[in-house]
């Protein structure tokens, strides 16, 4: 295992490394898991000075040692000091000097010391035999789970096997669950990014290139104005709250909230905007109408950089304010409003979160978000871009490691010459790799999605696979943040095996009746090491605190155990000794397509040792050892000297300095379906400094026979454009026509459970989509005029600052446990009275597709008398039985309750099958 970075006690800029192993009984965890754990958050460091020795004496916890390491919740990435003596984390204290946090926790990050003290985790592997959990030793059921899975995959092939990875491992845990799916032989392989922000990834980078944020967290600091849709940072990334509230406070930016519910976010807002839910395409659309109408658009932007925008005008001018208002609910003087407030303080940045991608036009949404960034020319500038807020710790990492269906790491995707391209990287045969595939179609073909691999199992709708699915790992994702749960449940029996790695038992573990499942305690992210990757593209080393805990092993371990046990670690290691750090090296290798090739592992940890040397607003290092660059990194970052990328498509720098233009990834001209040509590469005199070429040019082919700038290993390529001034992928111009989406400019449509007949008269769907990831996905016909009379209540989830994901290790952590103990569903004022409820009451909350769940009121103004709101992060009841019995002895969290996905309604995005989780209709009667 690698070493560990250890501080003294007070000193937070020394570079010396140290291994020490820790070994300690239960007693001795237990005696000091009695540390202040509740406060941690609220105490205190000196930024550089040491301690003395006569402080030191008086330390409650002599020759401790001071460990920096990275937050394990959102992907704001938050600094955590962890102390620990004796190898055992006795408190933590905030990062005063983070660049980013700047000694901030929300209440998850305060108590994350209990991730790793939970009495709550798996002890010890566990194997279900006669419907009770049985003890059994590593070798069991490392034995038995790979021989079960070797059996499958020999009599029903490599697709008979799910693989569902993690947004909660380290980028290299990530990169190796994306590996080993494709040594095993399949696509079927997906992780969270599916259901959060999968529409994000495929809109923004289908309109200006890399499909992520563009700025910072900390450069909404230079924003003069804060636009919000869908996103409820004050409780989702409330560390993220103290650069927008500066913003506000400071540059007097106006902070806009669009939300279909006033949310804390909301309440600090200069100005909130309650849409009906799933009308954002409509809402944005309205506003870039109001602005052409104005003239207040960029025109030189639009000029230089932006193609397909005469096609936007046209597909705008059906969104005038009082059209608009009748889709959305939003009276039309404040459309118009909120337009001219856009337009008169720029530059201004935009924030969504799954607000906005939860939908069944999900990347019509976040493609209409970008565009209106465009016609504002908010792009490429400080105080700009679009931030988009994401969720797990290092759920960018994960996505940009592929662990998705469709793609291999870096988003290469599943072409032949991708294939290629990783064997090459991995120093394994193309004809081996492509062995191990059912056949050519299946190597090429994308695999199930995280949303829907359930109907693999069921064969409910149709797939287009050769095998049902027979078993499902889950490495470190809970089942329960899947909609339509309880058909999940249905696919979980049916299954020949269901596998759990996790620090926690998930609800995945109880919603099985069969003796099914096996479970694999895996560690804490606390108790490893590796790199995460931020909401800004920015990388850290997480430091590992402590040694694994109870029994448990942690990841790279237990992965390690099933790929020897598999028969092909030879070749799966072969250029793989240290882990992580070589795995961090062999994605530098292959990564080149999003420039992950220059944050190596050494660089990664001296930014991390040295993360007080930042300035706060524009993250760059100011003097030290990382003089010049920017913190993490953020990627691209082509070479070992390169400082980073803080703002995409920022043409002020030279692309050495960090500045870059937009992609040129779809071909230097398109002709449009009216026969109009039009140029795709940017126009004369939009040139970097010390670039060679004057305006747009296509991305560089191969310096070496054979490849191109993607594609040579040898960098030669990449660093030949680096020397001209130029960037290797080319300089284009922004989309707003994609022409490879069904929408090719994006168009409201009714979400398919709509509570208006007439809108859906307007709006309609989509034509039903056979073979999206394998499975037959309705539209047209899932689309009724009349779900309403039955269904009459609009149906919303969202976030709790208590909770994170399905809530197995937050619920499982006794201070935020108390702090929300109940799940609840948020119902108006006047319905509740319409209804006879009184705050309390037990209501049945029942969907259009088969799913109830019952929970208790919560009346309040927050949301309009036609919507529920429900959390979604409780588990362990399931329409209305608790399942508290049927978690392994001492392990079931300490907060329960139904599970809001067992009631989300049927609905996918056309593009990536997103869940549409955030408009779905409802009925509620009291219970």
């Amino acid at each position: 295992m690698p070493s560990k970075k250890l501080l003294k006690k007070g000193e937070f800029s020394g570079n010396s490394t140290k291994t020490i192993n820790y070994n300690f009984d239960r007693r001795t965890f237990l005696k000091f898991s009695t540390a202040t754990a509740a406060l941690a958050g609220l105490s205190t460091m000196p930024s550089v000075v040491k301690k003395s020795s006569a402080a030191n004496a008086k330390s409650p916890y002599p020759k401790s040692e001071i460990i920096r390491t990275v937050c394990t919740h959102c992907a704001v990435a938050c600094g955590v000091y962890a102390e620990v003596q004796n190898g055992v984390w006795l408190r933590q204290e905030i990062a005063q000097d983070h660049p980013i946090s700047r000694g901030g926790h929300c209440c998850k990050g305060a108590s994350a010391i209990d991730m790793v003290k939970s009495e709550k985790r798996l002890k010890h592997p566990l194997k279900k035999v006669n419907g009770k959990w049985q003890k059994i030793s590593w070798k069991q059921v490392l034995d038995e789970v790979s021989e079960k899975l070797m059996k499958l995959r020999k009599e029903n092939g490599p697709d008979s096997v799910m693989w569902i990875g993690s947004a909660k491992v380290s980028n290299e845990m990530a990169y190796l669950q994306r590996k080993l799916a494709a040594f095993w032989g399949t696509n079927n392989i997906d992780h969270q990014a599916r259901i959060c922000h999968s529409t994000t990834v495929a809109g923004v980078a289908n309109t200006w290139g890399y499909g992520a944020m563009t700025n910072s967290i900390n450069d909404i600091r230079n924003s003069k104005c804060v636009f919000m849709i869908g996103s409820n940072a004050a409780e989702a990334h409330p560390i993220s709250m103290q650069h927008i509230l500066y913003a506000k406070e400071v540059n007097n930016a106006p902070v806009i909230v669009v939300d279909p519910r006033f949310t804390k976010t909301a309440a600090k807002a200069t100005d909130f905007v309650q849409i009906r839910s799933g009308t954002d395409t409509a809402y944005v659309m309205g506003l870039i109408n109001v602005i052409l109408e104005n003239g207040w658009e960029d025109k030189d932007f639009i000029r230089r950089r932006v193609s397909g925008f005469d096609q936007l005008k046209k597909e705008a001018k059906n969104y005038p304010p009082e059209v608009v208002s009748e889709v959305t609910g939003v009276p039309a003087e404040d459309i118009k409003r909120v337009a001219k407030i856009l337009a008169q303080n720029r530059p201004g940045t935009i924030i969504w979160c799954m607000g906005g991608t939860q939908h069944s036009i999900g990347s019509s949404n976040t493609r209409a978000y970008c565009i209106l960034q465009l016609v504002l020319g908010n792009m490429g500038v400080a105080g700009g871009g679009a931030n988009i807020f994401r969720g797990h710790d290092n759920v960018q990492g994960a996505t940009d490691m592929c662990v998705l269906s469709h793609s291999l790491p870096a988003y290469y995707g599943l072409s032949d010459g991708a294939w290629k391209h990783w064997s090459r990287v991995w120093d394994v045969d193309y004809e081996w790799i492509k062995s191990r595939f059912h056949n050519d179609e299946y190597m090429g073909k994308p695999g199930f999605t995280l949303s829907r691999w359930y109907e693999g199992a069921l064969q409910d709708d149709e797939i287009t696979q050769y095998t049902p699915l027979k078993a499902v790992v889950f490495w470190g994702c809970s089942s329960n943040s899947q909609s339509q749960y309880h058909k999940l449940k249905k696919a979980l029996d049916k299954l020949d095996m269901v596998v759990i790695i996790d620090p926690f038992p998930t609800m995945t573990a109880v919603a099985s009746d069969k003796d099914n499942v096996y479970l694999l305690p895996t560690t804490s992210q606390f108790e490893t090491s590796g790199s995460v990757t931020s909401s800004q593209r920015g990388i850290q080393w997480r430091y590992k605190v402590v040694d694994p805990v109870y029994d448990s092993k942690d990841d790279y371990t237990i992965l390690a155990e099933l790929v020897d046990r598999f028969g092909f670690a030879d070749k799966f290691y072969k250029n793989i000794k240290t882990v992580p750090e070589d795995a961090t090296r062999e994605l530098n290798k292959g990564s080149l397509t999003i420039g992950y090739n220059g944050q190596t592992p050494e660089r990664i940890k001296k930014h991390t040792d040295n993360w007080h040397t930042f300035d706060v607003v524009t993250l760059e290092a100011k003097g030290g050892p990382c003089d010049g660059e920017y913190y993490g990194l953020p990627w691209p970052c082509w070479t070992e000297e390169h400082p980073g990328t803080p703002i995409l498509y920022d043409m002020s720098k030279p692309v050495k300095k960090g500045g870059l233009p937009f992609r040129a990834r779809f071909g230097t001209e398109y002709t449009y379906p009216d026969g109009k040509k039009e140029n795709q590469l940017a126009a004369a005199g939009t040139t970097m400094p010390g670039s060679e070429a004057d305006g747009g040019y296509p991305e560089f082919s191969g310096v070496v026979e054979g490849t191109n700038w993607k594609t040579d290993l040898s960098q030669k390529t990449l660093k030949y454009a680096l020397d001209k001034g130029m960037a290797p992928f080319g300089n284009a111009r922004a989309r707003c026509y994609v022409w490879n989406f069904p929408d090719p400019v994006p168009i409201h449509r009714e979400p398919l459970h709509s509570p208006s007949p007439e809108m859906i008269k307007k709006y309609p769907t989509y034509d039903d989509k056979p073979d999206h990831y394998r499975v037959f996905t309705k539209y047209k016909s899932e689309q009724k005029l009349d779900w309403h009379k039955e269904f009459p209540l609009i149906l919303t989830t969202g976030r709790m600052v208590e909770y994170m994901g399905g809530g197995a290790e937050t619920r499982s952590n006794k201070y935020l446990a108390e702090l929300q103990p109940t799940m609840y569903a948020e119902v108006n004022v006047e319905t509740a009275n319409n209804y006879g409820l009184r705050d309390g009451d037990m209501i049945w909350i029942e969907s259009p597709n088969g799913g109830k769940v019952k929970v208790q009121t919560k009346i309040s103004a927050r949301v309009g008398k036609d919507t529920i709101f429900l959390p979604f992060h409780f588990g362990g009841f399931f329409m209305g039985d608790s399942w508290a019995g049927k978690y392994p002895e001492g392990s079931e969290p300490y907060a329960l309750g139904e599970a809001a996905n067992v009631v989300t309604n049927y609905g996918y995005d056309i593009v990536t099958q997103m869940q549409e989780t955030k408009t779905g209709l409802c009925k509620m009667s009291k219970a």
